[in-house]
């Protein structure tokens, strides 16, 4: 029997789909106006959708940003001050770092937009599992593929808003049924997301290679396992205890054992670069080229050009200029001051992953203005700077940090991982006897010093605020604004058209009912 399904197509190799995470309603529905007569018919069908659930997760990448960092303390005006040091205003981004999130200011809306993508990735496990067009090795691995990023928006979805809908079946239209819904609980949707995780690792087998171009930009079994100790992290600091951080020790010493060409690159710097695609270092990255995407998020994170100017670098000694630092933003979301002066100096990480910029009249000394994210230097064309960076989903340093946090639980040393990045990082300057675990301060407690080396790591990541969730509520109070009187503020609202789209859904506990 026909049915009229609205299909996602996107061009192979992974074309520029516009499409907005802030979408009016919660938006269960399959797009593009093709029929089961015309599509799913060759191989060649298939490629292109599973090209096109990746076009769409990169679309994404502005809210896996948003929800990962913006609460955690490292962007923010500087104290006395209410916009950027540049003059930029907030523009309510502010909302999020400050905690003064509500069901008409939400920070993200619609669930980050990510329920669109779920609908498409149901769709193609449905497809592939009644379909017979596909080879069983090209079955698995898209299974494989789908199961593994299902599990990822659902974890995105449960540390964010804890209870949400679990939709497994894809929809055919969007009516008032679809979306009378009510949200599962979290230990329900924990329970999905850990079943799709062995659902895509039984699905993938022994299979630990990358796309067939080898392209990190497509997901993978080592992506899944990164997912898998990530999730089981996070049960193992609330219940699960050890036997969890054995299960997250496992598959990270897994991925370890079967990729062999995975390792950190010598430079903290040329992990960022944009033309350094696919290198040793990433697991798995959303794709950006030039003529075909951008990283969208980063304008407000960057200034404006003609205002940068009036600033300088004091380690470059020279004033910021319109070729030069034609960063084209509008810096929303400054990084704060204390958030630079967190690196220690000797850090090769601190100036490539953040701009200080400086006023200076005369002959006095330089003084710090404030500073703004510097990791994504995109490309020039024809003179404009193009962000064409990928988005570091995981990489081998997260891998690393990963594994000491669990042999932590475990009660093992996390020196032999902690101390390879730090290696790295302090590159020429790095003296074990001063920088290495546990020679720091900070290493008196572990989980402590952890938590630094992930935040000095991958800012800029969108992994911070989950950093401190996953250890525990006292990391965040301690580490951020947000108060222990509070403490409902540590999931999101939801916002009020989604609740006025679906009855069925009530707001995040602690927040104003709808």
């Amino acid at each position: 029997m026909k049915k009229n399904i609205r299909y996602i197509l996107a061009m192979v190799g992974i074309s520029t789909l516009v499409l907005s995470a802030c979408k009016k309603s919660l938006d269960l529905n399959p797009v593009s106006n093709l029929s089961d007569v015309s599509f799913w018919k060759s191989p060649d069908q298939y490629d292109a959708f599973v090209n096109g659930v990746h076009s769409r997760f990169r679309a994404h990448t502005g809210n896996f940003e948003y929800l990962g960092e913006m609460r955690s303390g490292i962007y923010g005006s500087d104290p006395g001050t209410t916009a950027s040091f540049t003059g930029e205003a907030t523009q309510g981004l502010e909302r999020m770092w400050l905690h003064t999130l509500d069901t008409d200011n939400p920070g993200v809306s619609n669930f980050g937009g990510f329920y669109d993508n779920i609908n498409q990735l149901n769709l193609l496990i449905e497809k592939l599992n009644t379909g017979t067009v596909v080879t069983e090795t090209v079955k698995n691995k898209y299974l494989g593929t789908a199961y593994g990023m299902r599990a990822f928006y659902y974890f995105q979805l449960y540390r964010t808003w804890g209870a949400v809908i679990i939709q497994t079946e894809p929809t055919i239209t969007l009516d008032v049924a679809n979306l009378a819904k009510a949200a599962s609980s979290e230990a329900e949707v924990m329970a999905l997301i850990k079943s799709d995780i062995d659902l895509s690792n039984s699905s993938f087998g022994t299979d630990y290679s990358f796309s067939t171009k080898a392209n990190k930009g497509f997901w993978s079994k080592s992506a899944t396992q990164m997912l898998k100790a990530e999730v089981y992290l996070w049960t193992a600091h609330r219940s699960g205890g050890a036997a969890d951080a054995a299960v997250a020790k496992t598959a990270l010493t897994d991925i370890q054992s079967n990729v062999a060409t995975l390792s950190l690159l010598p430079k903290y710097a040329d992990v960022f670069v944009a033309a350094n695609k696919n290198n040793q270092e990433t697991i798995f990255a959303t794709r950006n080229l030039l003529n075909e995407s951008a990283l969208g998020f980063i304008s407000n994170f960057v200034p404006q050009t003609g205002l940068i100017v009036n600033f300088s670098d004091s380690i470059a000694n020279r004033k910021f200029d319109v070729i030069t630092d034609n960063y084209g933003g509008l810096l929303r979301a400054p990084t704060r001051i204390a958030t630079y002066r967190k690196f220690n100096n000797d850090d090769t990480r601190k100036n490539v992953t953040i701009q200080a910029a400086y006023s200076k009249t005369g002959n006095n000394p330089y003084q710090i203005a404030g500073a703004f994210l510097k990791k994504y230097q995109g490309e020039q064309n024809a003179g404009t700077r193009v962000y064409t960076n990928d988005f570091p989903i995981y990489r081998y340093a997260d891998l690393l940090l990963l594994l000491a946090e669990a042999k932590v639980e475990l009660g093992e040393s996390p020196a032999a991982e902690i101390n390879l990045v730090r290696a790295r990082a302090y590159g020429s300057n790095y003296n074990a006897a001063v920088y290495g675990y546990p020679n720091q301060a900070v290493d008196a407690d572990p989980r402590k010093a952890l938590l630094q080396e992930r935040f000095l790591e991958f800012i800029g990541e969108g992994k911070r605020w989950y950093d401190l969730r996953r250890m525990g509520d006292a990391y965040v109070f301690e580490n951020t604004s947000l108060s222990p009187a509070e403490a409902y503020k540590l999931l999101w609202p939801i916002d009020r058209l989604t609740l006025t789209n679906n009855r069925s859904l009530v707001q995040t506990t602690g927040y104003p009912g709808f």
